[in-house]
């Protein structure tokens, strides 16, 4: 499989996607991409697929090809799927889909704060005044998510910006201290 992803084997590949195993068919999906024959139709398919390895092997394409559009693996049950979409979208150079509105509610309400921490990664990331008010909201969430929230402020400026990074600099957890104490210098 690997080779056939190196040689161009399309009929090795394309017959990979159905294996019923999701390790093969990650792999498979991996093999298109790299021989270039990763398809809308591919895609779509493996979106749906039944397994989260595969739809977590989606996100990892995301991050090389922002024609994916990340919407259904963003609001996906699997949380390690959404933490996956979520960073591929942070990672997005031009997503074909704005996935500023989907991250703004995951950083505020996802139940689980590894997907409200990787959302919150990736509305810094990308920057857009759009996220600011969930990137100050998780300045007082769980610790994780609040040192990654006070990193996310980088890009703005404010003074709601200046008044989470003093706050920070108070915070009970030295990661979130240090990251405030970082970007105040």
């Amino acid at each position: 499989m690997i080779l056939a992803g190196y040689d161009g084997d399309a009929d090795v590949i394309t017959g990979s996607l159905t294996d019923p195993d999701p390790r093969v068919r990650c792999l498979a999906l991996s093999a298109a991409e790299r021989a270039g024959v990763l398809t809308p139709g591919i895609i779509s398919g493996a979106i749906s697929d039944d397994d989260p390895e595969v739809r977590m092997t989606v996100c990892r394409l995301a991050t090389i090809r922002s024609e994916i559009d990340l919407t259904p693996l963003l609001a996906d049950g699997d949380e390690r799927v959404a933490e996956a979409a979520a960073f591929a979208a942070g990672e997005q150079s031009e997503p074909s889909v704005d996935p500023v509105p989907l991250l703004i509610p995951m950083a505020t309400g996802h139940p689980d704060p590894l997907c409200r921490e990787a959302a919150v990664a990736a509305l810094g990331s990308r920057q857009d005044p759009r996220g600011l008010a969930a990137i100050l909201a998780a300045t007082r969430d769980k610790p994780p998510v609040r040192r990654r929230a006070i990193i996310a402020l980088a890009p703005f400026e404010g003074p709601e910006v200046d008044e989470a990074l003093e706050r920070g600099l108070r915070d009970r957890d030295r990661q979130v201290r240090q990251a405030a104490e970082d970007l105040l210098a």
